[in-house]
């Protein structure tokens, strides 16, 4: 199970979960694989057309998309896509909840395998019992700030911006 958004182009500009994906089904041929997919309202739709082609070329490979949920605000009162983006993947989790549960009814779900931004569901992934992993896209040097970060906070009472 991967999990992803449609955010500015994530999907068909840079198909990193559905290569991902691929590579999977290349070393483990008898495994399916689900992604879930939020759409955000300012999807551009750019995203269909790129999820039926996969569908058709890789039948192993299927998109499950969540309900829409809609936004506590109007989508032009917050800051940026981005912060819609936060937002949407975190209300989404009892969708994530509720279709992680179907899913697993039906079938094994071995892994949850999770984008950065998508960090929220690994709360869901932990009451179900599943395994979480993040497929981080960036540079390993990205990442080792990343890890890095818990440390700044536990060590400094100051905000990173108002640190040199």
């Amino acid at each position: 199970m991967l999990y992803c958004i449609h955010h500015q182009g994530w999907v068909t500009s840079s198909p990193c979960m559905v290569e991902l994906g691929k590579l999977i089904l290349k070393h483990h041929p008898s495994l399916y694989i689900t992604i879930l997919t939020i759409t955000a309202p300012f999807d551009t739709g750019a995203t269909c057309s790129y999820i039926s082609a996969v569908s058709a070329s890789v039948p192993s490979i299927n998109f499950h998309h969540l309900p829409t949920t809609p936004l506590p605000q109007d989508p032009s009162s917050y800051r940026s896509s981005e912060t819609i983006t936060l937002e949407l993947i975190t209300i989404n989790n009892p969708n994530v909840h509720q279709a992680l549960r179907a899913i697993s009814s039906t079938s094994a779900v071995v892994a949850l395998i999770i984008d950065f931004f998508c960090t929220p569901a690994l709360a869901v992934a932990e009451q179900l019992n599943i395994p979480a992993y993040y497929f981080f896209t960036s540079s390993g040097t990205d990442l080792a700030l990343f890890f890095y970060f818990p440390i700044l906070h536990r060590n400094n009472t100051r905000s990173l911006k108002d640190m040199n």
